[in-house]
């Protein structure tokens, strides 16, 4: 019994920590997985829901000193039957869940290990067992070291416990076991391979026979029955391959633009599941952060469930200059155990996240872009360029091309009268500004053909300004190339603002018969004769 006890002590210790850790890494995530039994569907004790967090962070911490305290042999009797009192309690919710197929996953190792409902009971009724036999064997547990050595580590795995509860729930989980970890590929976990295992179903049907209702179990095939069918029922026997994302999407009222954003180079996304219980001190944190990323050619966009009433609010009242899309409340919950928290993407893959408390240690790539109302390091320098080689340029708009790029070197905001110059008027113009982006040219190493771009763009996008409207649509009828999809997501936002504005705007104008202007016209049945 001596040896049999030692080793039950030894592998409950241990699993009760690994265990214990695993869900205390991610204690937001277990207190989710609590709200999932108190709802009315499972226990129906919905009144412990708000205090799911706090009960997360008790149990988890509990189960790891309890480890502790079985295998440095602290308060024997309580840690045992403390041990015992847990493992009734979790054996009873792991019966049930698998039973009544309630919840799909007990959460009893975070996400770093899924197991069905019934593996889970199994897998408790296991230590049960274990732990019956450490009640029986009670008098052979011992203190491995004196009373003050042994006081210290259990006082100190308190400790640590709870910091590093503290530590996660402030920041973000220190080992991130999810699909949306950091250099995971979303598109390529939501692909099922052609040769994965497909998902066995037994079909039982119900027929009339002679009076008589009797049942036919089928794989899926229509039974041979000379009687009256009754009804069917499905029971899933194995349900096959199980792509480790599902449910991601990003979706307007109207459209799915999951694959649209996934694409994006360069692409924030502001996790905020439920806007109404955001953390206002994180929300306030945004706008700069946001700001900035706009400025380096980031697109940025928020990802909650919330309506779009609450996503008009919070945007007027924090001053966001993004746009809200819609997503499952559990999946933006999966993204980022934060409320908001931040997820930088470059096509699909996750390059770096954060907890809105370190939005501050996100580094943005990428040169900002110099604004038109700003200048951050020569407000009021606009005479400081003489212009010297103006006269070696022949045409009206190389004069300009050659100006804009003189106040970009030197770091200076471009005047809005350079800037709306900078527009081409015909293809010919065109190729004189995207020939500053050719390895020969002396802006060739540099953004000065985007960043304008997105300056002249964003001035209608962000700031709404009614002077550059027809030179922005009429760069975006240049879209061509590699620099088209910029070109086009920025056409998009300026049509969707005012559809009819765009109509009227683009009538008898001679870009129309040509794409991208002939398209989105026809798109949105403008009539443009």
């Amino acid at each position: 019994m001596k040896y049999i006890t030692h080793i039950s002590r030894i592998f409950v210790g241990v699993l009760f920590i690994i265990s214990g850790f695993i869900k205390l890494n991610d204690p937001l995530g277990f207190s989710y997985k609590l709200q999932e039994y108190f709802s009315a569907e499972v226990l129906n004790i919905t009144f412990l829901e708000p205090y799911a967090l706090i009960i997360s962070v008790f149990v988890v911490v509990f189960e790891v000193i309890l480890g502790v305290f079985l295998l440095i042999g602290y308060k024997p009797k309580f840690t045992v039957y403390s041990l015992l009192a847990m493992i009734v309690f979790f054996t009873f919710l792991t019966f049930y869940s698998a039973y009544f197929d309630k919840v799909k996953d007990c959460g009893c190792f975070g996400d770093a290990l899924k197991l069905t409902p019934w593996e889970s009971f199994t897998k408790d009724v296991i230590l049960l067992v274990l732990i019956l036999i450490l009640v029986l064997g009670l008098r052979h547990i011992k203190p491995l070291f004196t009373k003050l050595p042994t006081t210290v580590i259990a006082l100190l795995s308190f400790i640590v416990s709870l910091w590093f509860g503290y530590h996660v729930l402030m920041h973000l989980p220190a080992i991130d076991f999810r699909a949306y970890a950091i250099g995971k590929n979303i598109p390529e976990q939501m692909v099922i391979p052609e040769d994965a295992p497909k998902p066995v179903l037994e079909y039982t049907w119900t027929f009339n026979v002679n009076g008589e209702e009797k049942e036919f179990v089928t794989n899926g095939s229509y039974p041979e029955v000379e009687g009256d069918y009754v009804g069917v029922e499905t029971k899933e026997i194995d349900e096959g391959y199980v792509p480790p994302i599902q449910d991601f999407s990003i979706t307007s009222d109207d459209e799915d633009l999951t694959t649209y954003f996934l694409e994006k180079d360069k692409l924030v996304l502001i996790a905020m599941y439920n806007i109404g219980t955001s953390e206002a001190d994180g929300v306030a944190k945004l706008k700069a952060f946001t700001d900035e990323a706009l400025q380096k050619g980031y697109t940025v966009i928020g990802l909650t469930s919330s309506y779009i009433d609450l996503q008009n609010e919070v945007k007027q009242d924090y001053n966001l200059n993004f746009d809200f899309y819609l997503c499952d409340e559990k999946v933006v919950k999966t993204i980022v155990r934060a409320n908001p928290g931040i997820v930088i993407l470059e096509k699909g893959t996750v390059v770096n996240k954060a907890h809105w408390n370190d939005i501050e240690d996100l580094k943005l790539e990428g040169r900002e872009i110099v604004s038109v109302n700003e200048n951050k390091n020569k407000p009021e320098e606009k005479e400081v360029l003489s212009f010297d080689d103006l006269a070696l340029h022949e045409t009206e708009y190389e004069k300009n091309l050659y100006i804009a790029s003189e106040y970009y070197l030197n770091v200076l905001k471009i005047p809005d009268s350079i800037l709306l110059k900078l527009v081409p008027e015909d293809h010919k113009e065109f190729g004189l500004y995207y020939d500053t982006t050719g390895p020969d040219h002396k802006l060739g190493k540099t953004s000065f053909f985007y960043e304008t771009t997105e300056l002249i763009f964003e001035k209608v996008v962000s700031e709404n300004n009614d002077d550059f409207y027809m030179p922005s649509i009429l760069l975006a009828s240049f879209a061509d190339g590699e620099y088209a999809e910029g070109f086009l997501d920025k056409l998009e936002l300026i049509i969707k603002s005012d559809t009819i504005r765009f109509c009227e705007s683009i009538t008898g104008k001679e870009f129309t018969r040509e794409n991208p202007i002939k398209y989105y016209s026809e798109e949105y049945k403008c009539k443009v004769e």
